[in-house]
């Protein structure tokens, strides 16, 4: 068999934006998400920091009620909720016009410019290892985007895929609960980021189902327990970012989101509903290397990011070495 493809073959692969014409509104619109995203986060993360100065209790193995009614009279984390209210605004929208696959990944964005606010507000300027990093996460995303733009394809949502959604989501719930009984005060910002991650991938899933099924007419009792799920996950996806930002400088927060985050909508929506099914086996192979190579640039700026290092939290997980031997043992 020829490993040409004849122009042809080339037109009848090419089918992401060609029968998707409005994909071209939606990446846009996921770009303006990723730039709220990334101005809610530091706003909200000065509004935690503040909340845990006045209250004298560390956030770090989860905010207490008391923590939580101290946030909401703080003006720094309000206008933080109201920026991230304005990126959910532009996800939907974009997701309403784009394939998942090609919108959940360029939340990625919102960690460059998260990454120069921090340095600017904390003072701890990137360094080359972290820059290296930032440039592997965006570099691998926009790798992923470019194939998924021209490869992507939509369907109706059934109630087999509805289910099969649902049905995950349960098991990761019960994963997740039993292991914040375990794990919450051992990992703190690292566990948090991670679960809020694969919670809010489900989020974007199920926006997208319940988009999906509303155009096509089949706004049934399926769908509104779509929707109860939807709000339940972002609730608790809420929480335990609001915690990540008690014991991690935002930009590795957002780090973790937005390769989490994507990573699990996008194996949702090529597995599930199908999105990838017009791609071919080399495309995938793509994706993977570009799913690694995000990968990589989220551990790298985890163990080089000068304000983990400088202030030493424990993220459970390998950091970074610095300038000079080590002088005494750090937090185990």
């Amino acid at each position: 068999m020829s490993v040409w493809l004849s122009s042809e073959d080339v037109s009848e692969q090419l089918v992401g934006v060609f029968n998707n014409p409005k994909l071209l509104l939606g990446i846009p619109l996921a770009l303006a998400g990723a730039v709220f995203m990334s101005l809610g986060a530091q706003y909200q993360h000065r509004g935690v920091e503040k909340v845990e100065q006045l209250s004298g209790s560390d956030a770090a193995s989860g905010l207490t009620f008391d923590q939580l009614k101290r946030l909401l009279a703080r003006p720094s984390w309000l206008v933080g909720t109201l920026m991230l209210a304005l990126a959910i605004v532009c996800q939907l929208s974009a997701l309403a016009v784009a394939p998942l696959i090609v919108v959940q990944p360029l939340g990625a964005i919102a960690l460059v410019i998260t990454t120069l606010l921090n340095a600017r507000v904390s003072g701890h300027t990137p360094t080359k290892q972290s820059i290296t990093a930032i440039v592997c996460c965006v570099g691998g995303i926009f790798l992923f985007v470019s194939f998924a733009a021209v490869f992507a394809t939509e369907k109706a949502i059934g109630d087999i895929e509805l289910f099969t959604i649902l049905a995950i989501l349960l098991v990761v719930i019960i994963a997740l609960g039993a292991a914040w009984l375990v794990l919450r005060h051992r990992m703190r910002a690292l566990f948090y980021v991670i679960g809020a991650g694969i919670l809010y991938g489900f989020v974007a899933t199920l926006a997208k189902a319940t988009i999906n099924r509303i155009e096509n007419g089949s706004f049934d009792w399926i769908t509104v327990i779509c929707v109860i799920a939807l709000v339940a996950a972002s609730a608790v996806g809420a929480y335990f970012v609001q915690t990540a930002y008690g014991s991690g400088p935002p930009d590795l927060v957002i780090a973790g989101l937005t390769v989490v985050d994507p990573m699990v909508a996008v194996l949702i929506g090529m597995l599930v509903l199908g999105e990838a099914a017009a791609a071919p086996g080399w495309v995938l192979a793509i994706f993977g290397l570009a799913g690694a190579i995000a990968v990589f640039g989220v551990v790298g700026l985890a163990r080089y990011h000068p304000q983990v290092l400088s202030e030493s939290q424990d993220l459970g997980i390998e950091r970074g070495s610095s300038a000079g031997p080590s002088t005494g043992s750090g937090p185990q």
